[in-house]
């Protein structure tokens, strides 16, 4: 097959995952279910793939046939992982928007307790971001701004009239 090109695909993300400091699931998305078709298979790879990187000083590795690009912060790892032929700025694009977006989502403050506490909404951040292992949006602001559920999170001022007046009649209620 040399010489020959791959068929252009969306499905680039193989897999989405959030570890913690032991190298334990916080949340994980598998959407190619060929790579890893169970749980036991998935935990597994996680294990691997957290002993190959938390002592490393890269952002970036090969394992098991998949590129996975990864970042750690305080006591979690966030993993992107795609096939091992994917455009590994893309898989970072998408690694930068999953943090920047739980950034922004819990204040600044990542860390494992905040992530537990408001998992709903991170949840839906990952499903912002990737659905099925198709890219839908890599810019954090338009993916904290979907999954902002909270109009008590927003200011009486920044409020618009509908906004306001939703609080007001769930209120009364």
């Amino acid at each position: 097959m040399e010489g020959s090109l791959l068929e252009p695909t969306l499905y680039m993300v193989k897999g989405i995952a959030i570890l913690d400091n032991d190298g334990n699931r916080i949340l994980a998305k598998y959407y190619d279910k060929n790579v890893f078709p169970t749980a036991k298979e998935q935990r597994a790879f996680e294990k691997n793939l957290f002993n190959k990187t938390h002592r490393a000083n890269a952002e970036i590795i090969m394992l098991d046939g998949l590129t996975c690009v990864y970042r750690s912060n305080v006591d979690l790892f966030f993993y992107v992982m795609g096939s091992s032929h994917e455009n590994e700025l893309i898989l970072m694009s998408v690694l930068n928007c999953l943090y920047d977006s739980v950034s922004q989502i819990l204040r600044k403050n990542v860390e494992k307790r905040a992530v537990l506490d408001s998992l709903d909404i991170v949840m839906l951040a990952m499903d912002e971001i990737c659905d099925g292992g198709i890219i839908i949006d890599a810019d954090s602001n338009s993916v904290v701004s979907r999954v902002a559920l909270r109009n008590d999170d927003i200011p009486l001022g920044e409020q618009t009239v509908a906004q306001a007046n939703f609080g007001l009649t769930f209120c009364d209620q």
